[in-house]
């Protein structure tokens, strides 16, 4: 039986493992471990330079210059910045701030405005290719007293 330690990990860390250990049917526990052993052959590889690997990642040198295992390690890295980076947006709370509006699909699949003076409005998603609803752009161009039959907003001439 094997013996275990408690260690310390960063929350961001254990948040990553958390994600990604519910996809592989682990526990947080068990993905950290999982990319422990991975880190270990890695490092233990003869096959993979960890300087070459730093370099791409740095941005110093070109990920098509390395060997496949080591474009997986680089894909690896990669993928978990992106995972990073894209837990901590919140650009509904920032354009909220900002007074911007956005849109988004519910849980129906309708499309919706959010954000705004106006408050969320649910459109139409249409069922065929053939006929498109009306867009939030189009919406909000008629709103402003702006043509939008050809696709853009382009103001009305006042008539004479």
């Amino acid at each position: 039986m094997a013996t275990t330690s408690p260690a310390r990990i960063d929350d961001d860390l254990y948040a990553s493992a958390k994600l990604a250990g519910e996809v592989q049917s682990r526990s947080a526990s068990q993905q950290v471990v999982h990319w422990a052993r991975i880190g270990r052959e890695i490092e233990a590889s003869s096959s993979i330079s960890q300087r070459e690997v730093a370099e791409v990642l740095a941005g110093s040198r070109s990920y098509d210059s390395l060997s496949p295992k080591e474009q997986a390690v680089v894909r690896a890295e990669w993928s978990i910045k992106i995972d990073e980076r894209r837990a901590a947006l919140s650009l509904a709370e920032e354009f909220a701030a900002q007074g911007r509006s956005w849109v988004e699909l519910d849980e129906s699949g309708a499309v919706v405005e959010r954000g705004g003076s106006d408050g969320p409005r649910a459109t139409p998603v249409a069922s065929d290719q053939s006929s498109s609803p009306r867009t939030t752009t189009n919406r909000r161009a008629s709103r402003a007293g702006e043509s939008s039959a050809s696709g853009r907003g382009t103001k009305r001439r006042p008539s004479a």
